[in-house]
């Protein structure tokens, strides 16, 4: 059974109605990114930052998964398909797909101050006063800006076992996932899918200018009669 890597990015959850992670005045739902995201930010008002990732985790309960999510769960049917994914929503899991790693984090988990190894479910808003076993406060499991990205030696060793890889809805500019590619096997066929592309076709590396439904749709097509 063929080995697919599918590579996902903010592009791919947009369907869901979930905002990008940020526009092009580096704002995230109206905050600057690194007072949300940052050690930095969390130090300086760790209120204002429980309070926003309970806000994105409240979005989460109203929305459902795409068709691209669910199109790639389906996927599983004919071939090996590992999700690597810069989101922190866990609509791929909604949608059917089993194996799927986060390498940002996940917002339906926090993790302990004292040891991030300690990592609990989460679905409820997260306060000031809640303690792990530890007696340390627990904090959003996302990889800030400024922090190590742990899962990434595991998803550049998926990305070089892939016979197929399919990239949606991330613009590959943002390290260290955007080098993931540079993981695959030197022949390997890889499909970019999103609506603005910023890479062009190219021997082995094949392009389509849409947005994840229709894309994902395109190839997985192309796909199961190849």
């Amino acid at each position: 059974m063929k080995r697919i890597v599918v590579l996902t990015g903010a592009g791919m959850s947009a369907e869901s109605g979930i905002n990008t992670f940020r526009d092009a005045n580096g704002l995230w739902e109206g905050h600057d990114v690194m007072e949300v995201a940052s050690p930095h930010g969390y130090r300086k008002n760790p209120q204002l930052v429980l309070d926003f990732y309970n806000q994105r985790r409240k979005q989460l309960k109203e929305v459902s998964p795409n068709q691209a999510h669910i199109d790639l769960a389906r996927l599983e049917q004919r071939f090996d398909v590992q999700i690597i994914t810069q989101n922190v929503d866990d609509l791929h899991e909604r949608a059917g797909s089993t194996n799927v790693l986060h390498l940002h984090g996940e917002l339906r988990k926090v993790r302990s101050s004292f040891d991030e190894n300690l990592v609990l479910d989460w679905t409820e808003d997260l306060n000031l006063g809640d303690y792990c076993e530890h007696n340390s406060q627990l904090r959003p499991h996302i990889v800030w800006f400024g922090e190590a990205v742990p899962m990434i030696e595991k998803a550049a060793t998926l990305t070089s076992t892939a016979d197929i890889i399919l990239i949606v809805g991330t613009s590959m500019q943002v390290y260290p996932a955007a080098g993931l590619i540079d993981f695959a096997q030197k022949n390997t066929p890889i499909y970019f899918i999103d609506p603005k592309p910023t890479l062009d076709s190219h021997k082995n590396f094949t392009v389509y200018a849409e947005k994840a439904t229709t894309g994902v749709k395109k190839v997985i097509n192309k796909l199961l009669i190849s």
